[in-house]
């Protein structure tokens, strides 16, 4: 079994000392550098193709609101993020963000936790529709970006082989580090407290928000409602305990895919991402 403190004390001084790579999907990356080639290429339009990736998604943010570049107004949007930055220094971030796994397990993890967060992303896009304070959008962000701890694991584990070798410890090193390391990533470049609390709660089912319901609670929620339409339909019979849920005024039992016109607009998203 791997030595989980040496671990994270390696991944905190990555972060401490700004030498933390986020792994991208190759063809992500690949996609937005011929896009931004085209001389006629809207900010918008390469937004929407950063979008789906949660690594790219946050480190363009990061880039436009660090003091080299930070204007009087904070970015929270990616279309605002390129437009401040310029097509030629998101270029230049893009390609140094590819990652390429020499290992089947870590390909395989990769992409598993890269679609599992698009579709989190995409039903809490939903959600926020019903909450008037929310901002869809940033809503849909959070979802992107509540796991993004566990890609600099994915990424150190490929140095250590007994983690090649065990998929369930592996499994066990991302749920066991994955909020902290999120939540570190984020403080550090800066987020607003809105999102940080993000990935250091996504698996706190008892978590409970000040107020009305925020980002936290949209991801939770959205979260077990994917587990609903995975191939391990989970126990729903205590999630009535879960405060998220009654901050949202959402019923745990009810399937909010299956509700009319649901399905249709995550569908929508998820096509947007991963096609």
């Amino acid at each position: 079994m791997i030595d989980e403190n040496q671990f994270i004390e390696t991944l905190n001084e990555a972060i401490d000392k700004n030498r933390l790579t986020l792994p991208t999907l190759p063809e992500v990356a690949l996609k937005v550098r011929d896009a931004v080639e085209k001389e006629q290429i809207s900010a918008n339009q390469i937004a929407e193709i950063i979008a789906s990736d949660a690594a790219l998604s946050a480190r363009l943010l990061q880039v436009a609101n660090s003091p080299l570049y930070r204007g009087r107004v904070a970015i929270d949007n990616l279309q605002m993020a390129v437009a401040r930055l310029g097509v030629r220094l998101v270029r230049s971030l893009i390609m140094q963000q590819i990652f390429q796994a020499t290992n089947d397990l870590l390909d395989a993890k990769f992409r598993q936790v890269w679609e599992e967060s698009v579709q989190i992303a995409a039903i809490s896009r939903v959600l926020a529709g019903n909450a008037d304070h929310l901002d869809k959008e940033q809503a849909m962000l959070a979802g992107l970006i509540h796991n993004i701890g566990a890609l600099p694991v994915l990424a150190m584990a490929e140095s250590h082989e007994e983690l090649l070798q065990d998929p369930q410890e592996l499994d066990r090193i991302i749920d066991a580090l994955s909020p902290q390391v999120g939540q570190r990533i984020l403080e550090m470049w800066d987020f607003p407290p809105s999102l940080i609390k993000v990935p250091a709660n996504f698996l706190n089912l008892e978590y409970v928000s000040e107020g009305d319901a925020y980002y936290v609670d949209i991801v939770l929620v959205a979260r077990l409602e994917s587990l609903m339409n995975s191939d391990h339909t989970p126990d729903t019979t205590e999630w009535s305990q879960i405060p998220s849920f009654a901050k949202l005024g959402v019923e745990p039992e009810i399937n909010i895919i299956e509700i009319e016109g649901v399905a249709d607009d995550i569908q929508d998203i998820e096509v947007m991402f991963l096609s």
